[in-house]
């Protein structure tokens, strides 16, 4: 299992600093593992990741992918599109509702999903391996915290009224 080493002059760091040099060292570590995905298997790391999602869940709704991938729908637009032109994914009327379209797998884009070896999921799954689950909750809480913090409109664990809403506040000369 792969540790990070830090270099003494890190440790002298502030907290904020040390986390956020962590936090970039993920970040670097998944658009590398993801060029390399793209290289090897034809698909980048967030394009799996719809690929995962919509083989869990065929039928989904570009705004239904949007809401669990936590991200706007206009954003998912620029993957479907790409996956739809790789012959991965096909997005068709659903029968029920003509203004809404449903995503599913191709065969194509189901061997895709099928391949695990090398990708940022696989990663994942390793570092988590040997976690237990109170310091997996912890971590989940964190990066949901922080995530409310980057993009407030991310929904997050954090209640209306939290820390940040007193801390902007504070900043603005409230309470």
């Amino acid at each position: 299992m792969p540790e990070m080493v830090l270099r003494p002059r890190a440790l002298e760091l502030p907290d904020v600093l040390q986390f956020m040099q962590l936090l970039w060292a993920v970040v670097h570590g998944i658009e590398t593992t993801s060029k390399r995905m793209a290289a090897r298997t034809g698909v980048t790391g967030p394009q799996r990741l719809v690929l995962r999602v919509v083989g869990l869940f065929p039928g989904l709704s570009a705004g239904e992918l949007a809401s669990i991938l936590l991200l706007h729908p206009s954003t998912l637009t620029g993957i479907l599109q790409r996956l739809a032109t790789q012959g991965l994914l096909t997005r068709t009327d659903d029968p029920g509702d003509r203004r809404r379209a449903v995503l599913k797998l191709t065969a194509r884009g189901a061997r895709a999903n099928a391949t695990g070896d090398g990708t940022v999921e696989a990663a994942v799954a390793e570092a988590l391996d040997g976690i237990n689950a109170r310091d997996r909750a912890a971590t989940r809480r964190v990066f949901e915290r922080l995530a409310g913090f980057l993009e407030p409109d991310v929904p997050s664990t954090t209640e209306p009224g939290g820390p940040r809403s007193r801390r902007v506040a504070r900043r603005e000369g409230g309470d």
